[in-house]
C-alpha cells in the first residue's frame, strides 16, 4: 500500500524521533552524573560525543545524509534567506558553504533539554558538530558561535582550522578536546 504523506506530517514524524534521541541523550546522561561524579561524568560523555561524531563523520565522507532535510529545526537561515528544507538552501555561487552566514532556528533537541531543565548535560550533545567535522575533514572543524541550549535564540556556526594538537586529542579521545568549542564551554558552563 503506498500512502502518499504531506511535508508537514513527514517533519512532525521526524520530530518525534528527534525527542526520542534527545531523551535518550539525557537518560544517559543523567545517569552518568548521578553515578559518578559531575567533571568524570562530562569527561565521559565528552568521548561518546567524540566516537558518535567520528561515526557520523566517517558516514558523510562516504556520502550518507547527514541529517533530516527538514524535521530537526523549525527554520533555516544562509545569508538572510529563511528556508523550512535543507535542500532548499540558497546556492553559493562560489560553491562553498559559507557557515557564517548559516543559522538554525527552533531545534528540537535544544527544547528538549531545556523542557527538562538540562542544558548544561544536554549541550554536551552539541559537541558532535566539531566531533562529526573534524571525522570527515581533519583541517577544520565546525564550531557554535551561537546556541539555542545555551541561551541563544538559534544556532550559528564557523568553519575554522583544527590544529595539531586538537587532532592529536581527538584522535587520542582526551576529554580536554572540548575547548574546540568555546562558546559550549564557556556558555554552557562545561568547563
Amino acid at each position: 500500500m503506498n500512502k502518499m504523506v504531506s511535508v508537514e506530517e513527514a517533519a512532525s514524524q521526524v520530530k518525534v524521533v528527534a525527542i526520542r534521541l534527545a531523551l535518550m541523550h539525557l537518560a544517559y546522561a543523567r545517569t552518568l552524573a548521578e553515578e559518578l561524579d559531575g567533571d568524570q561524568a562530562k569527561d565521559i560523555i565528552i568521548k561518546a560525543m567524540m566516537t558518535y561524531g567520528q561515526m557520523i563523520g566517517e558516514r558523510n565522507k562516504k556520502g550518507e545524509q547527514d541529517l533530516p532535510y527538514y524535521g530537526m529545526h523549525e527554520k533555516y537561515s544562509y545569508k538572510e534567506q529563511e528556508f523550512l528544507d535543507t535542500r532548499d538552501m540558497p546556492s553559493d555561487q562560489s560553491g562553498e558553504m559559507d557557515f557564517d552566514s548559516f543559522k538554525v532556528y527552533g531545534c528540537v533537541l535544544s527544547q528538549i533539554f531545556r523542557e527538562y531543565d538540562e542544558a548544561e548535560l544536554g549541550s554536551l550533545y552539541c559537541f558532535v558538530d566539531a566531533a562529526k567535522t573534524m571525522a570527515a575533514e581533519s583541517t577544520h572543524k565546525l564550531i557554535h558561535t551561537a546556541c539555542e541550549v545555551c541561551g541563544d535564540d538559534h544556532c550559528a556556526f564557523k568553519s575554522v582550522p583544527t590544529t595539531v594538537a586538537e587532532l592529536r586529542m581527538f584522535e587520542e579521545r582526551n576529554s580536554d578536546w572540548k575547548n574546540v568549542d568555546p562558546v559550549l564551554v564557556k556558555k554552557c558552563n562545561n568547563k
